[in-house]
Parts: C-alpha cells; sequence; structure tokens
C-alpha cells in the first residue's frame, strides 16, 4: 500500500529544498528520469508540471514519489520539518545540511561532493598554475565555475595552498568596497584572469575603480601585485567554496 503525505505545507518545504539545491523543475524531471532507468521503476519518474502542481499544494504526494535520492531527505524528516497547521516550512537549514559528520554515499550532497571533488582527482598533482576546471555538465551547478590553485601561486597560502578547489559564483564578479569582515577567513576572495592566466585572492581598487591589488596571505611570503582594472585583469567571479588539499 502506498502511504499518501497530504498535510499541509508540503509542497512549500519541496520548493524551498529544491530552490536551495538550485536546481529547475525541469533538472528535477531529468534527475527522476535517470534514477527511474537506474531502478527499473517508472513509478520514481517526476514530471515538472506535476512537481509545479505540488508544489502549489494541488497534488498529493506519495512515498514513492518522494525522490529522496534528489533532495536527500526521507519522510520522517519531511514530515518533522511541518507543524501542524502550519503551511511555513521549519529549519530548512537542518533538512539540507547535515547535523552531524557523515560518510556521503549518495543523494544531492554526494552529487556536489564528487563535481567539487571528482574520485581521479585526488591522484593527480595540480597543475604549476591556477586555471580553472572543465565543466562537463554545463546546467549541473550553474552558475558555478571550479577552478584550481597552482603550485606556483602562493597567494592565500597557507590559507588555501596548492591543489585546493575553489568553486566560483560568477553572478558576484563586482569587487567589494566594504569592509564588514571581522577576520580573513570572511574577507571575500576572487578568481581572476589576467592576459598571463588565472589568480585568486584577496583584492582591493584603489578610489576611482582603475587600479585592482591582489593581497596576499601576511604568511605567504608572496609580494603583492598590481593591475588596471577591466583593461588587464577581469574577475570571473567570487569563491563560494574551497576545499583544501593537504598533500601535495
Amino acid at each position: 500500500m502506498e502511504v499518501q503525505l497530504l498535510e499541509k505545507g508540503i509542497g512549500l518545504l519541496l520548493r524551498a529544498v529544491r530552490q536551495q539545491w538550485q536546481l529547475s523543475l525541469r533538472e528535477v524531471e531529468e534527475r527522476s528520469i535517470r534514477f527511474a532507468q537506474q531502478q527499473g521503476n517508472q513509478s520514481y519518474q517526476v514530471s515538472a508540471s506535476w512537481l509545479d502542481r505540488l508544489e502549489r499544494e494541488e497534488h498529493e504526494l506519495t512515498v514513492k514519489k518522494l525522490i529522496v535520492h534528489i533532495y536527500n531527505i526521507n519522510t520522517e524528516q519531511l514530515l518533522r520539518s511541518i507543524s501542524p497547521g502550519d503551511a511555513q516550512p521549519m529549519s530548512l537549514r537542518q533538512l539540507s545540511s547535515p547535523n552531524a559528520t557523515m560518510l556521503l554515499t549518495e543523494g544531492p550532497l554526494e552529487e556536489r561532493a564528487k563535481y567539487l571533488l571528482p574520485d581521479t582527482l585526488g591522484l593527480e598533482q595540480p597543475p604549476d598554475e591556477t586555471t580553472l576546471l572543465a565543466v562537463e555538465n554545463t546546467s549541473s551547478l550553474a552558475p558555478y565555475k571550479r577552478g584550481i590553485i597552482g603550485k606556483h601561486d602562493r597567494t592565500l597560502n597557507p590559507m588555501i595552498p596548492a591543489g585546493s578547489i575553489v568553486q566560483i559564483d560568477t553572478q558576484k564578479r563586482a569587487i567589494s568596497s566594504r569592509r564588514d569582515w571581522a577576520h580573513e577567513f570572511q574577507r571575500p576572495i576572487y578568481f581572476l584572469m589576467t592576459r598571463e592566466g588565472y589568480v585568486c585572492g584577496w583584492c582591493e581598487l584603489d578610489k576611482n575603480s582603475e587600479w585592482l591589488t591582489l593581497i596576499p596571505h601576511p604568511l605567504s611570503g608572496a609580494s603583492s601585485r598590481r593591475w588596471r582594472y577591466r583593461k588587464e585583469i577581469e574577475s570571473i567571479g567570487r569563491v563560494a567554496f574551497v576545499a583544501i588539499r593537504l598533500t601535495v
């Protein structure tokens, strides 16, 4: 017998989870098709129109169509997150991020980890120069790109050593002039392209925004560097996530 979940607010919660994963309705449909094919069970397939109606509380949800491999939550977690009679989802952050250290084996957290850290990457030596990594699926985590810090780039060493992988938000290209960060881990880090190649580090603009200075970490032993902004150097985006390599 298939259990039906009719609690008020289930659609709002699933929409919030989907948006936090930055998945479109069509991407959820495509992932459900692949998962249904892997399982040999078409009941796992979800159409974009069906999910849209569900999120607008116009359709009932069944356990089989919960698609835990996309949202990384099970039925019990989903039900516990909804207060009786309350249409607003509770503590979404607790659902999308684990409260304890865990071993990733499947679901969106594992997919995100594999995107950021491919299984074969740890077997390779980091490149000499900082560079962008090739994107296998351009729609998987748009608008993000990945970069790797080269052995010759010591700008933020030892905080971000050579071989570290950075995830870059290309929608945040503007260099922030605000100094509202309390410590170095809050200070915005940018991935930039020059005529010679790529660089990654803290940035400062002069008062006329004509010159950009790349600021090194105090312990790096590197010197600051300066370029004409938007003429000799361009911002690819702001670093949103860093996977630090501990051995080179």
